[in-house]
């Protein structure tokens, strides 16, 4: 007879999204290692059993972020002369982070990690390129910038994946890098010296080339041959097709759209992350699915930067893996990543729950368990939902206040479309262990108090 569950590591639901759909009164029990060791619907669990006080959810990854851009959020929302695109906003963050210090990262990076838990992220995929001092220089410990949001990651409790970025160029075709690319810039050799260095100090450490236009060929190859040699099933995220210029830039280089590029000359599989993908054609589109690999969307900046719409409903048509990420974190709000993608699909399409499908009618339902799983795939971590052995990763949802009397699906849905201006999230549980309480989280009064002071500093030097 298998032993009752240590109430020190388990919980009630009354109700919960589980990969299938919802279920009621479900026991969820993990080990010491923080891994779920029992799923069960039904359970009938004595008076000593902890209850969730709400609804509970599985646990958001974020595939894609950027932690260093939330110190200059909402800060570049002044017209320039002229057209404004997102090649001016970068020129904006290369002069933030040409004053980036490893404790000021780290700083940045904590409370950034803070805000994602208390918006129901749990864990994070970290694209990290500011490696050098600010004259391009390697720190005395190389990875000093990267084991800064590793520290980031432990102090505010959320799940991490690394992904050292490999950049060399400014442009196709290998065009020299920019003064202002310094800090960013390194050899293939130099960044698997990181992911070496790196492992065991993340939950998992991947590599992230960073775009065909930032990445020539021959070191694109040179760099995925050198990762399947340290670890064959490590993660791969590479921008790509984010912006019309990209698109037309790569078919002046090669006669190829980047996508079609990327499909043509490597094997694509689970592996990949292709982060935006948000110009793709629809036998791009397919080819992604097919080749198993995620495309990582990430609804609020590429709104806020212009990029255009990513054509979601298609994609979705084609069975094919995506998640969420909040990357230069114009958002850091789960719910709102969820909301922008569909509102942007009904405005292409000028129809209501295009994203919802036959099998899941519920849209907020679909879009919820989708993210999680494509999330999880490019995390390279078992964060794929609320089963055994997979994390402790969840979410309560405060199911009183303005949504009293609805049922756990019509509480989903109205955390996603029908914000109230009330913190929704009461707790938020890493691998077995409570991060946010009451809505709360034990470091934000401090994190953010080093946060505006990193801010300061920052602007001070702009």
């Amino acid at each position: 007879m298998m032993a009752p569950p240590n109430p020190a590591r388990s919980l009630v639901a009354p109700h919960a999204l589980l990969p299938q759909g919802w279920a009621a009164q479900v026991l969820l029990a993990w080990d010491a290692a923080g891994t779920l060791v029992e799923v069960t619907p039904g359970a009938t669990a004595g008076g000593a059993m902890p209850r969730a006080p709400g609804v509970v959810l599985p646990g958001m990854p974020n595939l894609h972020s950027h932690a260093f851009q939330r110190a200059f959020a909402g800060l570049t929302e002044v017209r320039a002369d002229g057209e404004d695109s997102f090649w001016r906003w970068r020129e904006h963050m290369y002069r933030f982070a040409a004053g980036l210090t490893p404790d000021l990262l780290e700083d940045i990076a904590t409370q950034l990690y803070v805000e994602m838990l208390r918006a129901g992220y749990t864990s994070v995929c970290e694209f990290h390129y500011v490696h050098h001092d600010r004259d391009g220089r390697p720190y005395a410990t190389r990875a000093e910038m990267a084991l800064r949001l590793s520290a980031a990651a432990r102090r505010a409790g959320i799940g991490l994946t690394l992904l050292p970025v490999l950049y060399q160029a400014s442009g196709f075709g290998g065009a020299p890098a920019r003064p202002e690319q310094r800090r960013f810039v390194d050899t293939v050799e130099g960044v698997l010296h990181l992911v070496e260095d790196l492992r065991g100090l993340a939950e998992c450490v991947g590599l992230a080339p960073h775009s065909l236009r930032a990445v020539p060929p021959a070191a694109l190859r040179e760099a995925i041959a050198g990762l399947d040699r340290i670890d064959p099933r490590a993660p791969i995220h590479l921008h790509i097709a984010e912006q019309q210029r990209e698109v037309d830039d790569c078919l002046a280089w090669s006669g190829r759209r980047p996508l079609r590029w990327l499909l043509d000359e490597l094997p694509l599989d689970g592996r990949w992350c292709l982060v935006h993908a948000t110009h793709a054609d629809a036998g791009e589109l397919r080819a992604i699915a097919a080749a198993g690999a995620t495309v990582g969307l990430c609804p609020t900046t590429e709104a806020n930067l212009g990029d255009g719409i990513f054509p979601a409903a298609d994609y979705l048509a084609t069975g094919g893996a995506w998640g969420i990420g909040s990357d230069s974190h114009a958002s850091v709000d789960v719910a709102e990543e969820l909301r922008l993608l569909e509102y942007g699909q009904r405005l292409l399409r000028q129809r209501r729950n295009v994203l919802a499908s036959a099998a899941r009618p519920d849209v907020a339902e679909r879009l919820w368990l989708d993210a999680v799983a494509g999330g999880a795939r490019a995390s390279g971590r078992p964060i794929g939902g609320l089963a055994v052995g997979q994390r402790a990763d969840f979410l309560v949802l405060d199911s009183g206040s303005a949504w009293q009397g609805l049922d756990a699906g019509q509480v989903l849905a109205s955390h996603v479309f029908a914000h109230h201006g009330e913190r929704a999230l009461r707790e938020v549980w890493v691998g077995g262990e409570r991060r946010v309480a009451d809505g709360e989280h034990p470091l934000a009064r401090e994190s953010q108090r080093r946060f505006v002071a990193a801010r300061a500093q920052l602007l001070d030097g702009v």
